[in-house]
């Protein structure tokens, strides 16, 4: 009867032992696999890139491109480019001259030249991106560097 009894609390152990160990390689695969997965979906940002506009800016002050608007301000010397990508959707934001704001044409999302929201679906300002300027030993202004 001693040894039915034991085999029966062997056989229970080698089973807790059996899954205790399979539980452990799970375990273990999972924190191997892990950061693999991780190294995977690793995405590099790309390089920042640099756009050179000419100035002087054209009357109406702005000049537009395709991924950003530039404002120079009323002296010039002031700008600010604002990315031409609406906060709510993705679209291409479009300046209006005659009303002097920025909207959005697919949800009528507005804003300021600075890219402050006015109204519209949108809830998080445009994106400002750094402007340099390149003056000459003169001190005018020959260029505005956009860093995108």
């Amino acid at each position: 009867m001693t040894t039915r009894a034991s085999s029966g609390r062997n056989n229970t152990r080698q089973a807790f032992r059996r899954r205790l160990l399979q539980y452990a390689g799970i375990l273990a695969s999972v924190f191997c696999i892990y950061p693999l997965l991780r190294f995977i979906g690793f995405t590099v940002k790309p390089k920042p890139r640099h756009v050179t506009v000419p100035a002087p800016l054209p009357v109406s002050g702005y000049h537009a491109e395709r991924d950003f608007l530039l404002f120079a301000g009323k002296d010039q010397s002031q700008p600010v480019a604002v990315s031409r990508t609406c906060t709510h959707l993705g679209c291409r934001v479009s300046y209006l001259e005659d009303k002097k704001i920025i909207e959005c044409p697919c949800h009528q999302s507005r804003f300021t030249p600075t890219g402050k929201v006015l109204a519209g679906p949108a809830k998080r300002n445009l994106a400002v991106l750094p402007v340099q300027v390149q003056k000459d030993a003169t001190g005018r202004i020959q260029a505005y560097v956009i860093t995108l």
